[in-house]
């Protein structure tokens, strides 16, 4: 999902963890948010149910790929629209528009001054 849209002005990504943090506070918000489909929230709370099932591999890399799997496939199937109302909330995104002063005409009219004008050359 794209997050910014061309209207809005938006801090800088802050690295891994920042992100990482900020992600899981979205999943956070989305589990409370009731636009989202009880269903959906299934997802994660399988996930952690996967993750203290004792019937497991030894190793957590498998735990590790289907919570992080989990995770991103409730934040895709949430409502677009809902994800980006709290993505915009964490990340403070001021909505604006944007404009570029150097697109900006400014409406003249040019006199030509000559030597006998008072102008030089």
């Amino acid at each position: 999902m794209s997050e910014n849209k061309p209207g809005q002005i938006s801090p800088p990504n802050g690295g891994f963890f920042p992100e990482m943090a900020l992600q899981l506070k979205l999943i956070w918000r989305l589990m409370g948010d009731a636009r989202v489909n009880f269903f959906l929230k299934l997802i994660p709370v399988a996930s952690i149910a996967y993750l203290i099932n004792p019937v497991d591999l030894p190793t957590p890399i498998d735990d590790f790929g289907v919570i992080g799997l989990a995770l991103y496939l409730f934040v895709e199937l949430c409502p677009e629209p809902v994800v980006r109302e709290h993505r915009n909330i964490l990340r403070n995104v001021v909505p604006g528009e944007w404009s570029d002063p150097r697109d900006e005409a400014i409406d003249a009219e040019f006199d030509e001054v000559g030597p006998e004008d008072g102008g030089t050359s």
